[in-house]
């Protein structure tokens, strides 16, 4: 089966056909250049979501991730990146084996295709030259002949003729064997051409354009079984990343596997747990005995039953309140009532209220509902209110709750061990190398490493001096953790003792922070260790102003939680109006409690306000 033999006659045909194969294979070269377009694009998106979903840095995103569900999807992230690399292979690896390797060979395959079309058309050109000659030939080979019969018979005329004379008749007959042998010339000539011509038409259709059409014919067969390999090669490039891809989809469902929920709830415990006991019972509240204040109240005021003078609150005592929370707040929220405020006097002079509106503290409301609604708010924790003042805690991680400090403690003198651990490995690395060059001078200079040795030893000093103060702080956190713990099983001994006699006998009743407020009786007493521990969360700072007022009328707070204030006065705000007719403000730092709303006139600062309840929001 020869292009040359069954189809010596279609050189029109093929040319149009082999176009048509060159153009299927620029159409295949454009299809995979827009396949690999699309790989690239789609690896970028993949690796722009899961750059999207990465914990940024320094950010409390990235404490999140040490939970293992979260571990587990930052798992899945880093495998979605390693998924897009691969899109990015088959992008390169069809680029350089498909589509540069094809566009070469589609410019080879053209200028072949030119010069074996270029043979044929000359061997055409050829032929049809020796065509035109052999046509040539014949006619002046049939003009000789006519023209030789003509003469002829010319010459028989004139020899006829009696009246023509003997020059004339001879000059007739030497004309008539002119043409005659001008037709055998002519003869003999279109003889040759023929001859000549029907060898080149042998040579052409049998030699020449059959040779030429086999190469046309190789060609076009390459072009396919190229093509044929190139599509291979593009089912071949996806088929060498399916076993990483597989890989990663497999990390993925590893990392899904790995998810410990248990463990999780472990790291939620070890997150967030204070360190202190749940609050204790709430003391019965006997309203039969007017002159005698409550258990309740008593601990929380940490007055004394035997009538001596209540500590003022500003000041540190042993009784301590719940964790993270001011006096003042502790206070603002046992005292807050939920009643509304009496209506403004009708005149701003004192005497049309002579006692001033109701008292915060003289509520119907029973305690019990306070500590419940305190349990359920969420407080706002010494941490945070640094968080939005922009500052940061302490060194010693005073601003923590007992565990939570206890473990940045520890933490940090791991850390400080890694360090000296680091600093002693170089320092051992570099003795070595002094003693190398010491018994081989050539290698260097022994004295050159002392400075660096001096500092690393120095450096070692600082770094062991930094352990010691951690580790103390450490050891004064644990011990006053085991000292809380052995008060508590003895503060619980000693009222189960003592429950007949509660509102006579001393008490050291644990406060629902878990810290402790002792009252001594005149018959026994029972000794807390004292520590300073809660009285870190009382140097807390004051709550930033967010506008200022004007008092409208006087106001008499002769309770705890309110604050008297005079009419014109000025003040600062700095918790407004929650629903309740009742406006924090502040006079000093040391002065601050409630006021009924109706009797100031309030001017918020708007910007403070913003910032003060986005900082909530942070803070809740």
């Amino acid at each position: 089966m020869s292009w040359g033999t069954e189809l010596w006659d279609q050189f029109d045909n093929l040319e149009k056909h082999t176009q048509w194969g060159i153009d299927v294979l620029e159409k295949f070269i454009k299809f995979v250049k827009e396949r690999t377009e699309i790989e690239l694009s789609y690896a970028k998106q993949l690796r722009n979501l899961s750059k999207k979903y990465q914990p940024k840095k320094n950010s409390k995103e990235e404490e999140e991730y040490r939970y293992t569900s979260a571990r587990a999807f930052l798992a899945t992230l880093n495998e979605m990146n390693d998924y897009a690399g691969q899109h990015e292979v088959i992008s390169e690896n069809m680029t350089s084996l498909i589509t540069g390797e094809l566009t070469r060979y589609v410019q080879e395959l053209k200028q072949e295709r030119k010069s074996h079309f270029h043979d044929g058309r000359k061997a055409q050109q050829h032929i049809e030259t020796c065509w035109k000659q052999l046509e040539a030939s014949k006619r002046r080979f049939e003009r000789d002949c006519k023209e030789a019969d003509r003469a002829q018979q010319y010459f028989e005329k004139m020899d006829a003729d009696i009246n023509v004379t003997k020059a004339d008749v001879e000059k007739a007959r030497q004309q008539a064997q002119l043409r005659h042998q001008m037709a055998e010339d002519s003869k003999a000539e279109y003889s040759s051409t023929l001859q000549k011509f029907n060898s080149e038409q042998h040579d052409h259709y049998y030699t020449h354009i059959p040779h030429i059409f086999q190469k046309i014919q190789e060609m076009e067969e390459r072009r396919i079984v190229r093509i044929g390999e190139s599509m291979k090669t593009f089912a071949e490039v996806d088929r060498q990343v399916i076993p990483i891809i597989g890989k990663c989809l497999d990390e993925i469902t590893k990392a899904a596997e790995s998810i410990d929920h248990k463990n999780d709830s472990q790291l939620v415990i070890e997150a967030f747990k204070s360190g202190f006991e749940p609050p204790g019972d709430v003391e019965f509240e006997d309203f039969t005995q007017p002159m005698k204040r409550t258990v309740s109240e008593s601990s929380l005021s940490n007055s004394r039953g035997d009538g001596k003078s209540e500590p003022k609150f500003g000041g540190k005592s042993k009784g301590k309140l719940w964790p993270f929370i001011k006096k003042n707040k502790l206070m603002s929220l046992l005292t807050s009532p939920h009643q509304p405020p009496p209506p403004p006097p009708a005149s701003a002079s004192p005497s049309a209220v002579p006692n001033g509106p109701q008292s915060p503290k003289q509520q119907k409301e029973p305690l019990s509902h306070r500590f419940n609604e305190f349990m359920t708010s969420k407080p706002k924790i010494h941490c945070f209110r640094s968080l939005k003042r922009g500052g940061a805690g302490p060194e010693d991680f005073s601003n923590l709750p007992p565990e939570q400090r206890r473990k940045k403690l520890q933490q940090k003198v791991d850390e400080l061990n890694k360090d000296i651990q680091k600093e002693m490995d170089q320092r051992d690395a570099l003795t070595k190398m002094k003693d190398v060059y010491i018994k081989n001078p050539q290698m260097g200079d022994a004295a050159s490493v002392d400075h660096r040795l001096a500092e690393l030893g120095q450096n070692i000093e600082k770094l062991r001096l930094e352990v010691q103060k951690f580790e103390g702080w450490l050891a004064e956190v644990e011990g006053r953790l085991s000292m809380r713990t052995e008060a508590r099983r003895q503060s619980g001994l000693y009222e189960a003792q003592n429950t007949s006699a509660v509102n006579s006998c001393a008490q050291d009743r644990e406060s629902p922070d878990g810290s402790y407020t002792e009252e001594q009786s005149q018959e026994t007493e029972m000794k807390v260790p004292a520590t300073d521990f809660d009285d870190e969360f009382d140097d807390e700072e004051p709550l930033p102003t967010i506008g200022t007022c004007k008092a409208l009328y006087t106001f008499e707070g002769q309770n705890e939680g309110t604050i008297s204030v005079a009419e014109g006065e000025m003040l600062y705000v700095i918790e407004e109006d929650k629903g309740d007719g009742w406006t924090r403000i502040r006079r000093n730092e040391d002065e601050e409690g409630y006021v009924p709303t109706s009797y100031v006139e309030v001017y918020l600062d708007k910007n403070a306000k913003d910032v003060y309840k986005s900082l909530e929001k942070i803070s809740e």
